[in-house]
């Protein structure tokens, strides 16, 4: 079985920096209060920073068993942030529409 370690651990920590850009965003643009974008996008953050921490622990750890836990849940924390920023998308084109 291929480890998706290393690629979650550089999707995570890319798509963090991209939820950092929405809250910085947001707050500088004053228009957080209006909406639940900041809210999601740093639940995202959370989760991506979880995410690439669980994902190098999977990659550090010598133990298979141990291995293959940390990166199941890397791999399901990655997707409920995905979920968020996906959400986070969603607000912004509603929005503009």
């Amino acid at each position: 079985m291929e480890k998706k370690s290393p690629h979650i651990l550089n999707a995570s920590s890319n798509l963090l920096g991209f939820s950092l850009i929405i809250i910085t965003s947001l707050k500088i643009a004053r228009i957080s209060q209006s909406t639940y974008l900041d809210e999601f996008a740093g639940f995202a953050c959370i989760l991506f920073a979880c995410s690439c921490f669980f994902s190098f622990l999977a990659i550090r750890t010598k133990r298979e068993k141990q291995e293959y836990r940390f990166e199941t849940i890397a791999d399901y924390l990655f997707l409920t942030a995905l979920f968020c920023i996906v959400l986070a998308v969603i607000i912004v084109t509603l929005k503009i529409i």
